[in-house]
């Protein structure tokens, strides 16, 4: 066709064929379930699918996609879903004239969270060439690049086209002069926020499903997905649930709203929370989808008529702690097997007697003797209760143990354990709805208590020494799931509810005693220290998220508590919170204000470039390094013996 003219627009005919083209990405090469539920729903709407994955597919990948889709094409990883988009079209090439529109799109977003139909009828009565579910308004100062104005467009994960256009020289031409797409930078710079200007410069008419404009911002799919959802978009962008949590705060995203909305039409949030939990840093997921519980009258009780076999398993090393452990765990609404682990014979006969004076009903009681106390609870979850882990017998795991931190003082030790056991096994109706939550949401994998900060400067440094190990640890046992960046997701305290399913990572690899070392192992940087923080990303692997879990009573002394040092912390630095992390990071460690830390600051934030140039003099490895390294060790030997 001619770019002399541009034909006109038309709508949609009665009776067309659409074709969709979905591409996919996964680096572990499998298809989640949010992907196979979203092609079903295209499926009504579509004369035919393609699905085209970048990179690898695995067997059961391939099973997957194979009965939602007309044809499957495997390409090598290049060029993000634009170039899997070009591939596809060029192979397609002397079939689409077939087809009277072409929709682009990829596994960027669920849905449908409300039904395609009524989208799909608005938009085919329109007469346009091409159109978006969603755009991104014009921005005076352009964030990706950092200069100029960032141009409207229909944003890319969604472009349908009509025949008019996709026939042209045009489009022809455009995809064939597309620059190569290293990054995903170029992907938007090159194409994202260009494919709409250019052809609407070239006289074909655009249109969108849900303007930005109408809900008062620049990219509505990002700050306003429940709003989009009310009313009647039918796709929810991932990106709200993985973006930086302080910049949606800045914006008062809740990704839980978008969550909630999605589940009142209908759609199963449980394989979109499977797929996030897989692929978003724990802590990052747990604040942008608002997976905190307030556990309240607003939370169903345990239906016993769906029971649930609950065992917990206690590590008890301070057998005084006997009688208040087992009455916490006596709040579970039903009865519960007990496996007790302890290091020696004595307290083993110590606590056995314990348990028989006290009343409850309780299922089978088993009180074992470690071998070691090396790695003392891990150790003893891992080792000592392995054949309990694993034998199918449980749906539900309670680990507890005697936790008295002494070497914190009284005051600290004392709240760390209450912190524990409150939030954990507060009474009887606290822990009946903890247990329903597993009840409610197959997906759910672990809950235990937030981050303990009272008594501990926990914030910002939880990580400790550990992040290193922890890192080289999950490789070993295949745990995929990004690292958060300051502090995991983690039950400190080690006491938790989780799914043993969930843990079946940990609890499957063959760990001994010598592992863990001896008692002076038992420190940061140390096995044991290292799969304490290891729970949620083992259980994110295997497709389970988590939840953190917090009673009511403990919540308003932990929330006023944290609102005030936040607020303390804040006060010298001015900005949104995300403008003062930035500000804090760009500064990087603070150390203790020192003139030398201060000059290294100030050399940071303002002459970065400078610093830049001055580790590669210093570096030893150069030529220059070794010289000035030479000279300062000479200089150094000689006041040392002056």
């Amino acid at each position: 066709m001619s770019e002399l003219r541009v034909p006109p627009p038309v709508s949609f005919p009665d009776g067309g064929r659409r074709l969709i083209v979905y591409t996919i990405y996964d680096r572990r090469g499998d298809v989640d379930d949010y992907v196979v539920h979203a092609l079903e729903g295209l499926r009504l709407h579509s004369a035919r699918i393609i699905a085209v994955v970048n990179g690898r597919l695995t067997a059961v990948g391939r099973a997957r996609l194979e009965p939602v889709v007309d044809e499957l094409v495997v390409r090598e990883n290049s060029g993000f879903d634009i170039g899997a988009q070009r591939h596809a079209l060029r192979h397609l090439r002397d079939e689409l004239t077939q087809y009277d529109e072409i929709v682009l799109t990829n596994d960027t977003w669920f849905g449908p969270v409300r039904p395609f139909g009524p989208v799909f009828e608005r938009m085919n009565a329109r007469a346009v060439h091409f159109w978006g579910m969603t755009d991104h308004a014009p921005e005076e100062n352009n964030p990706i690049t950092g200069k100029g104005t960032l141009p409207y467009h229909l944003q890319s994960y969604w472009l349908a086209v009509r025949r008019e256009m996709f026939t042209s020289d045009r489009w022809e031409r455009y995809w064939r002069e597309m620059p190569a797409l290293d990054s995903y930078t170029d992907a938007v710079v090159q194409h994202e926020i260009v494919f709409t200007a250019a052809f609407r410069d070239a006289g074909y008419v655009a249109d969108v499903a849900f303007a930005s404009d109408d809900y008062g911002c620049v990219n509505a799919s990002l700050f306003a997905p429940r709003a989009l959802i009310d009313d009647g978009c039918p796709v929810l962008k991932r990106r709200p649930f993985f973006h930086w949590p302080p910049f949606l705060d800045r914006y008062a995203v809740i990704g839980r709203w978008a969550l909630d909305a999605a589940a009142e039409g209908g759609y199963p949030v449980e394989m979109a929370l499977s797929n996030l939990a897989r692929n978003v840093p724990p802590k990052v997921l747990n604040a942008d989808a608002g997976l905190m519980d307030v556990i309240g009258a607003d939370h169903p009780p345990y239906d016993p008529s769906r029971p649930m076999r609950v065992v917990v398993i206690a590590h008890i090393f301070y057998d005084e702690m006997t009688v208040e452990m087992i009455e916490r765990a006596d709040t579970l609404p039903m009865p519960y097997d007990l496996v007790v682990t302890t290091p020696d014979a004595e307290r083993a006969d110590r606590i056995r007697a314990r348990i028989a004076a006290l009343p409850g009903e309780r299922g089978s009681v088993d009180v074992r003797i470690v071998e070691s106390n090396d790695g003392r609870d891990q150790s003893a979850f891992l080792i000592g209760c392995r054949d309990v882990l694993i034998s199918g017998r449980y749906d539900l795991v309670v680990k507890l143990h005697s936790k008295k931190t002494p070497q914190d003082g009284y005051n600290v030790g004392t709240h760390f354990r209450e912190q524990q056991f409150l939030n954990l096994l507060h009474d009887d109706a606290h822990t009946s709805r903890v247990v329903a939550l597993f009840q409610r949401e197959p997906g759910l994998g672990l809950a235990y208590p937030p981050m303990i900060h009272i008594g501990y400067p926990t914030l910002g440094r939880a990580w400790w020494a550990n992040k290193p190990g922890f890192e080289r640890l999950a490789d070993e046992l295949g745990i995929r799931v990004p690292l958060d960046d300051v502090s995991p997701l983690a039950p400190y305290g080690s006491m938790f509810f989780a799914r043993p399913a969930a843990l079946r990572i940990l609890v499957e690899q063959s760990w001994r005693y010598s592992d863990f070392g001896g008692a002076e192992a038992y420190q940061d940087g140390g096995l044991a220290h290292i799969l304490e923080r290891m729970p949620s990303y083992a259980a994110g692997e295997a497709g389970f998220h988590t939840r953190t879990v917090v009673a009511p009573d403990y919540a308003a002394v932990s929330f006023t508590a944290l609102d005030y040092k936040l607020d303390e912390m804040s006060a010298t630095t001015p900005g949104y919170a995300f403008e003062k992390i930035d500000r804090l990071r760009a500064l990087g460690f603070v150390g203790r204000g020192s003139g030398k830390d201060f000059l290294r600051m100030y050399m940071r934030l303002n002459h970065m470039g400078t610093v830049h140039r001055l580790r590669r003099l210093m570096d030893p490895m150069r030529r220059p390094g070794r010289w000035i390294h030479r000279i300062a060790d000479g200089v150094g030997r000689r006041w040392k013996n002056r």
